[in-house]
């Protein structure tokens, strides 16, 4: 194939064997390193090893979905012992019952969520994974009037519970002025229906009261024309 040059030739270089032998030889070097995985893995969590001795807790739930009560064990290990940075995060995880209804997805769960422990790094988007399963026959109210979607989801609550007590969330609640206006309110709708003889639930709030969206709570009750929430305060009227 002829190539016509319309400038002009100011320099020329010739190209040998030798050349064309050290250009292949780059170009498979380049290809070779593109090709091999790299080097420097980031990890983002030291999976941790399992040491002789864990400290735990266990939690007893009783639901109207089981027979039988179901024991959460949930052990931690001790991190950073004996400096001022100790502290605990969950390692392990079973679930103990004589139910044997849900014993293959219980002992699936576990066994993920310990995974998940071990691999490090922060395990608080467990709590909000397990709250956002939903039964598809529905949930169940636990005593107290909560609403609860799913077996999965008290699991969820449990776990949230325990990393409340070892310090890796903060335990949510009212402050001191929102704990004396909800009192206040509490104790204003109990005494304009004791006339009626209106009994109330073992938490105090009527039987009447809806379900709280806020705090998922049977407390909501209507008071001076609007929905007001006897146990978180939330109400539609601000």
């Amino acid at each position: 194939m002829a190539i016509k040059i319309d400038k002009k030739i100011t320099g020329y270089t010739l190209i040998t064997e030798e050349d064309k032998l050290k250009e292949l030889a780059t170009e498979k070097n380049s290809v070779k390193h593109e090709s091999e995985p790299n080097q420097k893995v980031v990890q983002l969590g030291e999976p941790l090893s399992r040491p002789d001795k864990l400290v735990g807790n266990t939690y007893k739930i009783k639901t109207p979905v089981t027979e039988h009560a179901l024991y959460i064990t949930i052990n931690d290990v001790v991190m950073n012992e004996g400096t001022p940075q100790e502290h605990r995060r969950p390692f392990e995880i079973f679930i103990n019952s004589k139910n044997m209804d849900h014993f293959q997805w219980i002992v699936a769960l576990t066994r993920v969520m310990s995974a998940v422990f071990r691999k490090g790094g922060d395990v608080t988007f467990l709590v909000e994974e397990l709250h956002s399963v939903f039964d598809p026959s529905g949930g169940y109210f636990k005593k107290g009037g909560k609403y609860v979607p799913s077996l999965v989801a008290e699991i969820g609550e449990v776990l949230e519970q325990h990393l409340q007590e070892i310090g890796m969330l903060k335990k949510p609640g009212l402050d001191e002025h929102q704990q004396k206006m909800v009192a206040e309110k509490k104790a204003e709708y109990l005494e304009k229906h004791a006339k009626s003889n209106s009994e109330t639930e073992s938490e105090g709030f009527p039987p009447g009261a809806q379900l709280c969206n806020k705090c998922h709570t049977k407390a909501a009750v209507i008071m001076d024309g609007c929905l007001t929430c006897l146990n978180c305060g939330e109400s539609k009227c601000g």
